[in-house]
């Protein structure tokens, strides 16, 4: 990147016009991320309509809902790779289009399998293609640490809103049009961000003769394809969910050694085992994938708790929810006013403690209380926890490396969080449906406020300040 020339922005010159303000940057990337996050858990309160409609079962549109977190698990490290290639605006527009022309088929299907195409396939491959672009180009775009730490607060806001308030949409539009109107209202919001992305240009130009490891692409693909199926096989088998896990974890380490061949032979990986290298990126990397982990896993325990137990439908269950919502895009949207009073590491670790302090109200309140309201306390400060800790954390990974290398980490990125969301359902789910004595919902929010311990420790090795680059 020739450089940029303000604390918002690259300057202009030979690279085309860049938008006159940061807000035309952001919104289409914060809506972006708002989509795909939407995506991931409104269908969730759409089983029963789409399984009657469509003639099929239950497990059937589980299985559409699983194929679309292996998609995405299995291309977004490709994905993040091929912005360098083809460009970072183009990857983003693809990915739009391809995301949109699969939920207009979806809207349509006539039966499971053409539902599967358009819901898990193509809008799959579409988030895999335009969601590195948007942590790349709010990297690229904005090069100040305070603007940067608000335009990820933005995305991270929309992305939180997206998945937390998903049920809430998706039960509303669901009941009072069908489920057919949501995935319409998802091809509607995406001809919004392609007509507000006309303005955004690309700070690096693309390089369509870099070279793209495509073995590379075939095996970390099917490691974490083979891992995120064992995950999400924690609550049906067992053993399957070992042997798949196994088998990931050997193609992973297949991987690792063929990106290490190819560095040695002086070839371009998919992947730069120097990414590893980085001890803060590590870190943040890992608390990225708890934070999700604890997000998706306390929307599935409380969602079923309310649903199973106290007999709430959608919309209803949906509304207790906005109390985490409101947490969280409240705290995300201040992320800009913390990032200039704390350091990342104080922020992560605050944002882990009110959390697991959430998650301990949320067990008392409403063990204690008949009152469906004894859960908002609880969740309010979940989502303000996680509020304040899921932008640094982000932060904290994007910019520990230089410009040439955020397709890379943007896409590994991206990874390590789709795992922590498919490992939080899964391991809720698990212990939902062992039935223990003394509580299975009681446990799982036992086991979630453990998960949140052990991010507040790995945020304390987190570096007291910021190394500059």
């Amino acid at each position: 990147m020739t450089v940029p020339t303000g604390p918002t922005g690259p300057g202009t010159g030979t690279r085309g016009h860049v938008p006159s303000t940061p807000r035309q940057v952001l919104v289409p990337l914060a809506l972006a991320q708002f989509i795909c996050s939407f995506a991931g858990s409104n269908m969730n309160v759409m089983i029963n309509d789409i399984s009657a409609d469509l003639d099929t079962t239950v497990q059937g549109v589980q299985l559409a809902i699983t194929i679309f977190l292996l998609v995405m698990a299995a291309l977004m490290i490709p994905g993040g790779k091929l912005t360098d290639r083809l460009g970072r605006k183009r990857c983003l527009v693809a990915g739009l289009i391809v995301y949109g022309v699969g939920a207009l088929l979806s809207a349509a299907a006539p039966g499971l399998g053409v539902l599967i195409l358009g819901n898990s396939i193509l809008e799959g491959v579409g988030t895999a293609l335009l969601i590195p672009p948007v942590y790349i180009l709010t990297t690229l775009f904005f090069t100040d640490i305070t603007a940067r730490a608000r335009a990820f607060g933005v995305i991270m806001a929309m992305g939180g809103v997206g998945a937390a308030a998903g049920p809430l949409i998706g039960g509303l539009i669901t009941s009072g049009l069908s489920w057919r109107a949501a995935f319409v209202f998802q091809a509607l919001v995406v001809v919004v961000i392609v007509v507000l992305s006309r303005r955004i240009a690309d700070p690096l130009p693309p390089e369509p003769a870099r070279p793209f490891d495509i073995g590379g692409a075939v095996l970390s693909a099917a490691g974490l394809i083979l891992v995120v199926a064992g995950i999400l096989a924690a609550d049906d088998n067992g053993w399957l969910m070992a042997g798949l896990l196994l088998l990931g974890v050997l193609v992973l380490a297949g991987f690792f050694r063929w990106i290490r061949t190819r560095e040695r032979a002086g070839r371009e990986p998919l992947l730069s085992t120097g990414l590893f290298r980085d001890r803060t990126s590590n870190l943040g990397l890992l608390t990225q994938n708890l934070q999700w982990l604890i997000l998706m896993g306390v929307s599935f325990v409380v969602a079923a708790y309310l649903q199973v137990v106290r007999g709430y439908d959608a919309i209803r269950t949906g509304v207790i929810f906005t109390a985490a919502t409101a947490g969280l895009l409240a705290a995300s949207l201040a992320a800009e006013r913390f990032a200039k009073r704390r350091t990342p590491r104080a922020l992560v670790m605050t944002g882990f403690a009110v959390t697991v302090c959430g998650i301990v109200i949320l067990l008392v309140m409403v063990n204690a209380s008949p009152s469906a309201w004894a859960a908002t306390p609880g969740l309010l400060l979940i989502g303000l926890g996680l509020g304040v800790m899921l932008t640094p954390s982000v932060n904290v990974v994007q910019s520990s490396f230089p410009e040439d290398q955020q397709g890379e980490i943007s896409g590994l990125s991206r990874s390590v969080s789709n795992l922590g969301s498919s490992l939080g359902t899964a391991v809720a789910g698990t212990i939902l449906v062992a039935d223990l004595a003394f509580g299975s919902y009681a446990a799982a929010l036992i086991v979630l406020a453990v998960v949140g311990c052990g991010g507040f420790l790995a945020a304390t090795l987190l570096p007291r300040q910021p190394a500059p680059r």
